[in-house]
């Protein structure tokens, strides 16, 4: 699975990596469309109802879910000894996961860099909106955007870097030239290689940090 090629890049340069599912109260979440390339299909090029089936395990899933259980990972850490340490947590999110990164950082301070890519609604009228509580946030965030994408419009992009100037956090993004909403994940169909490759670039020097 993508999401265990990437932990493994992140575990291969000595990082303690873990890949978390939210899902786990509905069971097995599992939907995988395959082009005849061998590329997984994105949301926006299947049909409605292929998307409301896709869609249907997320509206179960509130974004208080994801914190209280960051905070049980969180716990198993701090008693896992060596070679954690559970001070300095860095973490990395797409898409809904981008938006669950910033809700885990603003409530835990541990989290001391973090990287949020092609991350959906960071900015909302929700009163649970990780946006209202930025001034929370430390170390450093990176976001990584796309330059098409109706989930986080360059107006939002602007706007969220309005929010996190007065703040302490070190805060950088890209917006990527010609890549699109889900850009970042190397066995999609929209995969963009050059971004992706610079949105590691600057997460590892974040990481070292």
């Amino acid at each position: 699975m993508a999401n265990y090629d990437l932990a493994r890049r992140v575990a291969s340069i000595g990082y303690y990596c873990m890949v978390p599912d939210f899902y786990y109260r509905q069971g097995k979440v599992r939907s995988t469309y395959i082009n005849k390339k061998g590329e997984r299909i994105s949301l926006n090029r299947l049909d409605k109802e292929e998307q409301d089936k896709v869609l249907a395990p997320l509206s179960k899933l509130a974004d208080g879910m994801v914190v209280q259980d960051t905070g049980a990972i969180l716990q198993f850490l701090r008693e896992g000894g060596d070679p954690v340490k559970a001070k300095a947590i860095g973490a990395i999110g797409y898409c809904m996961g981008g938006r669950h990164v910033m809700q885990a950082a603003v409530t835990y301070p541990e989290f001391k860099a973090s990287a949020s890519l092609h991350g959906t609604t960071l900015i909302s009228d929700r009163p649970d909106s990780p946006h209202l509580r930025v001034n929370a946030l430390q170390g450093e965030v990176y976001c990584g955007f796309a330059e098409f994408d109706h989930y986080a419009p360059l107006s939002m992009v602007e706007e969220l870097g309005n929010l996190l100037k007065p703040c302490a956090v070190r805060y950088t993004h890209q917006i990527h030239k010609g890549a699109e909403h889900g850009y970042a994940l190397p066995d999609r169909d929209i995969f963009h290689k050059q971004a992706a490759e610079r949105d590691w670039e600057l997460i590892f020097a974040m990481f070292h940090r």
